[in-house]
């Protein structure tokens, strides 16, 4: 990448992620929105990509504050999928990024023109802090912890556990997460099951899992082990590193009648959010359904 005249910077960083990985979260606007920006104060409330040569990018970038903001969007040069990407900006700006694989780790590496309106050690140190951001997000991506929610609802332990695994009703309390939710397969101990939902075209995708442990009443122990994506299992590789093995416990500890429903889910740094807002108002709708 060069330009008569134009000063370039190069801001790098090594992350403990196969590059397939890294490309993904990378590129993807759903990722983007979580890892774009310099400083805690700003963010990048939506992000939108054509990833192909002679598509366009659009990242909206706003201070918390709501006291500034800028669209930061230009067109791709060159795509090469876990290899390299370049575009040019709005200003007529290149910018060419690289990414190279060592084993478990992937180096990227980051050379964009400056600009003139600020000095190039604060262009660099931006840069660099948001390259930072992005490695920070995507090895804490692949890095679990568990969450806990519980409710009490006023049904016997066998009712709430009969309700919570009936597919009629199954589909009814899951709908907060996704509203054609459903499984297929067996809830029996060792057993495999899917658990399908649609996104907004009508694709298919979903989890894989089996069931680890089944105590009627008691205890439900699910593991999950990879992604479905139509009708194929994917188990392996950098789309599922951050969830095999994740592990949803369902606990039902009975006492005068009413049942303490106590939910344990493993979960990365993605989805902590949306499982915070979604899981109370899921757990609320099967207690409606269970104390009617």
């Amino acid at each position: 990448m060069k330009t008569k005249d134009k000063t370039e910077i190069t801001v790098s960083a090594t992350i403990q992620a196969p590059v397939e990985k890294v490309w993904q979260v990378w590129t993807d606007p759903k990722h983007i929105v979580h890892w774009n920006n310099a400083s805690d104060d700003w963010h990048t409330p939506s992000a939108e990509s054509d990833l192909r040569a002679g598509g366009t990018f659009r990242s909206r970038m706003e201070a918390k504050d709501g006291s500034m903001g800028f669209d930061f969007e230009g067109v791709f040069d060159e795509v090469i999928p876990n290899q390299k990407l370049s575009y040019t900006m709005g200003d007529n700006r290149h910018v060419e990024i690289v990414f190279s694989s060592h084993g478990k780790d992937t180096k990227v590496e980051e050379t964009f023109e400056a600009e003139t309106s600020n000095s190039p050690e604060m262009q660099r140190e931006g840069w660099q802090a948001i390259l930072n951001n992005f490695k920070n997000y995507v090895e804490s991506s692949n890095k679990q912890e568990t969450m806990h929610f519980e409710i009490e609802i006023d049904a016997p332990a066998q009712a709430v556990y009969q309700t919570m695994l009936d597919e009629k009703h199954y589909r009814e309390w899951t709908a907060l997460f996704n509203p054609t939710s459903h499984y297929r397969g067996s809830w029996e101990k060792g057993e495999k099951i899917l658990f399908i939902g649609e996104d907004e075209k009508g694709n298919a995708g979903g989890m894989v899992a089996r069931i680890k442990e089944n105590i009627p009443n008691k205890f439900v122990s699910i593991q999950h082990l990879g992604l479905l994506q139509g009708d194929q299992e994917i188990t392996s590789g950098p789309e599922v590193d951050g969830w095999a093995g994740a592990l949803e416990n369902y606990t039902f500890e009975e006492a005068d009648g009413k049942t303490q429903l106590s939910v344990d889910v493993d979960t990365n740094k993605e989805y902590k959010a949306y499982f915070s807002e979604t899981w109370p108002k899921a757990l609320n709708k099967l207690k409606e359904i269970c104390e009617k």
